[in-house]
């Protein structure tokens, strides 16, 4: 059960607590045997408040999102709490432990004791209380971002069911399709003149279709041949009319089709062109949560499938959506009984596409996650074939990849089974109108009823009735297929970066490089933090090396400093300045990175080194590739700096690529470099030559520098030793190496193997 507000007020009062008082709140939801029960703790700057139900636990607990947990909440009376409290000061510690699929708060004091235990969801939560209640026992302020009450609903509170996308509430099943629809025809505003120009010549395709069939049955029979009426004894003028209406209506369908379907073209441009810009804005962590071959889907295949409607279907729909309308109106006009015996099997119709277009949409949209999947598979073989190659997998490869063909083959044959079947269905029972017509029809003109040429004129109107009508049956299955494709596109689009700009960011002109570090505390997951409280300087110009073991935090540092992710706790600054509060323009500009994963882009030789400076001339290429001591081996290439290099070009090695990646960041020109295992997996020569290049490229600049080999780091003016996300150790290299500490034994380590390896080769 939840706390009611009354309770908590009352408890509060109680124990002589007031709502003012409470910095940060929580309920657990968890009992140490595993059932279901809830704990409410709460911290004010002195105290912290356990309250944990003394009802009977549930043993089973029904998701929150779901209307059914709404109603029981709502109807359940208030419960009983037991209630402790605890000065702060005799607590020693509250930390988070990782359980499976859920985790629990321990408090020491001075024996250990769980508080309480929470499902995964409250780990974010958990993780904050035990970072505010250690800002409070040292006695500090916590940050605001800490006392931030985050609200994020993970379900839709209509229907229940998860988000698809977290941060993003819109729920697929309550969400009206048509909103989607008018929110892709918002691109068509910026060429409103050629769409208005397009629709009127879809109404003159219209209105001179809808005029022939009463020229060639009424005019022309009843008319023209009997010699009676407005039309009596002029044959040839009913013949020209015809051929007059029969090439507007010609022309016209070709001009709009042409038009359309250049304004369809650029539409999609635009869509396209939004949807990439976006997804540049969205964060580093956004790509590491999507494959490669999701987001390609995704920008090409739905962006057909919205062309594809926009220019077969949407259009269409309008000049069919005419011709219904003219029909049925010239129909009852002619004859209302008989119009009535033509719409008999539409109420059929329309139950029948009412049950099935949510299946269809259901299905269209496993069949798209089906293909991503798919896709992603194709895309990572392509990628990773040296390694595939390398371990001989190219047969686990197929198996993955005839798994992933066989579920999108079924999802893909489950959906035109469906629209297979329940399509031809309802052509048949539209066209039934069409017996009933010929059936009556006959009859009544037999009577005398109703003349030959008026029921000649009726079934020409039918006819052209049915193939709008068989359209509007048809456009279920490219509706839902747009409806889907549409809002993957959109989900992209409204996608929200982690990492957000402010609206007045700071400009920083002329950057010095001055770096400040202050207890940074950071994280990938909640409760799983990769730092913790680092501290350190790096004065303007200097050179920091920084040391440690894989898996000690120090890319993790990088991708802060260069800001690819924010702190959780604590601050980055730069020349006094929060990197939160920098512009990601005058930031990025002035930050340069040199890694030991170098990525190399499909183009030339050339267009590789510029690619941070696209402007440069010929010359400021040559002259950075001879600084990066990779001008010799790019000459003896087989079109020099128009190699063609990257995917399906000239085949680089290691050595090379990285000459390259510094070439890149001597033509940037940052005022803050960071070398990230700039030499690592190097042979000695080649690492020789970057360590030239690299000496070159660090002077006058601030520089981060980490690595395995500390040969590398021999030059830096200070260092810093990390350990499991944590500085261990921080000096000159004179004064750790007199310590006889970590950084000592790692140097020692290093000699060693130096010597092992000279023996070796040896």
């Amino acid at each position: 059960m939840t706390i009611h507000f009354r309770e908590k007020l009352t408890m509060l009062q109680q124990h002589e607590w007031s709502e003012k008082d409470i910095l940060f709140e929580m309920t657990c939801d968890r009992t140490t045997e595993g059932f279901f029960l809830d704990t409410y703790i709460a911290l004010s700057r002195q105290k912290l408040l356990i309250a944990t139900s003394i009802n009977e636990p549930d043993h089973e607990k029904i998701y929150r999102g779901y209307p059914s947990l709404i109603q029981r909440n709502s109807i359940r009376e208030e419960g009983e709490w037991s209630v402790q409290t605890f000065q702060i000061k005799d607590i020693e510690s509250v930390f988070t432990v990782n359980l499976v699929a859920s985790g629990m708060l321990v408090m020491k004091a001075p024996q250990e004791r769980v508080i309480a235990l929470f499902t995964n969801g409250l780990m974010s939560k958990a993780s904050k209380f035990a970072a505010i209640f250690e800002k409070l026992k040292q006695e500090e302020e916590p940050d605001s971002e800490l006392l931030k009450e985050e609200i994020i609903n993970f379900s839709c509170p209509k229907c229940g069911k998860i988000y698809p996308e977290e941060g993003r509430e819109v729920c697929p099943k309550c969400m009206k399709k048509s909103t989607l629809v008018f929110r892709l025809l918002s691109f068509v505003r910026p060429y409103k003149t050629t769409a208005l120009l397009v629709i009127l010549l879809m109404l003159l395709n219209s209105a001179t279709g809808l005029v022939i069939p009463y020229l060639t049955g009424t005019a022309l029979f009843d008319q023209a041949l009997k010699g009676e009426g407005y039309f009596g004894d002029q044959i040839g003028l009913v013949i020209f009319l015809i051929i007059v209406f029969r090439t507007l209506s010609l022309l016209s369908g070709v001009l709009f089709s042409t038009m359309n379907v250049k304004m369809v073209a650029n539409v999609v441009f635009d869509l396209k062109s939004v949807i990439f810009t976006a997804m540049q804005r969205l964060s580093l962590n956004f790509f590491q949560r999507k494959q490669t071959g999701q987001l390609m889907t995704r920008v090409n295949y739905d962006s057909a499938e919205v062309q594809i409607f926009l220019i077969d279907v949407f259009s269409y729909f309008i000049v069919n959506a005419m011709n219904i309308i003219g029909i049925t109106i010239i129909l009852l006009v002619l004859d209302w009984k008989l119009t009535l015996l033509c719409y008999l099997p539409l109420p059929i119709v329309f139950y029948l596409v009412r049950n099935v277009f949510p299946k269809l949409l259901s299905l269209s949209s496993r069949t798209h996650r089906r293909m991503s999947a798919m896709n992603s598979i194709i895309s990572d073989s392509i990628r990773g074939v040296r390694v595939i190659k390398a371990f001989g997998m190219e047969q686990r490869e197929m198996q993955r990849f005839q798994e992933a063909n066989v579920h999108f083959s079924g999802a893909e044959q489950n959906y035109n089974r469906l629209s297979g079947t329940i399509f031809p269905m309802l052509n048949a029972l539209t066209q039934m109108g069409g017996m009933f017509i010929w059936t009556f029809g006959g009859w009544m003109v037999l009577k005398g009823e109703i003349s030959f040429g008026l029921m000649l004129t009726f079934v020409h109107y039918m006819y052209m009735l049915y193939g709008p009508i068989e359209f509007m049956n048809n456009i279920i299955g490219w509706w839902s297929r747009c409806v889907t494709a549409s809002q993957r596109l959109f989900e992209i689009q409204d996608a929200n970066p982690d990492v957000k700009e402010k609206e007045n960011a700071t400009r920083i002109p002329d950057m010095r490089g001055e770096i400040k570090v202050t207890n940074v505390v950071f994280g990938y997951e909640p409760n799983k933090s990769i730092l913790k409280n680092v501290t350190f300087q790096v004065k303007a110009k200097q050179m920091l090396g920084i040391v440690g073991h894989s898996g000690a935090g120090k890319s993790t540092l990088v991708n802060l400093i260069s800001r690819l992710y924010d702190v959780n706790e604590g601050a980055i600054t730069i020349d006094g300045v929060n990197v939160k509060d920098l512009a990601a323009e005058s930031l990025r500009s002035n930050i340069g990175i040199v890694s030991q994963d170098v990525y190399v882009f499909s183009g030339s030789i050339a267009e590789n080194i510029a690619y941070a400076n696209p402007n440069c001339s010929v010359m400021d290429i040559v002259h950075a590739a001879k600084i990066a001591n990779a001008h010799d081996f790019i000459e003896k290439l087989p079109d020099g700096y128009d190699t063609i290099v990257g995917t399906g070009g000239y085949n680089l090695s290691g050595g090379e690529k990285q000459r390259l990646s510094i070439a890149r960041a001597i033509l940037h020109n940052p005022k803050i470099l960071i070398l990230d295992e700039a030499t690592a997996s190097l042979d000695t020569e080649t690492e020789l030559q970057i360590q030239e290049a690299l000496d070159k490229l660090i002077r006058g600049r601030t520089t981060i520098a980490i690595a395995h080999r500390l040969s590398t780091l021999r030059k830096a003016d200070y260092l810093v030793v990390m350990d499991q996300g944590k500085v261990i150790e921080e000096g000159t290299h004179e004064t750790l190496m007199g310590t006889d500490g970590a950084y000592y034994h790692l140097v020692k380590k290093h000699d060693e193997a130096l010597k092992m390896s000279e023996v070796i080769s040896v």
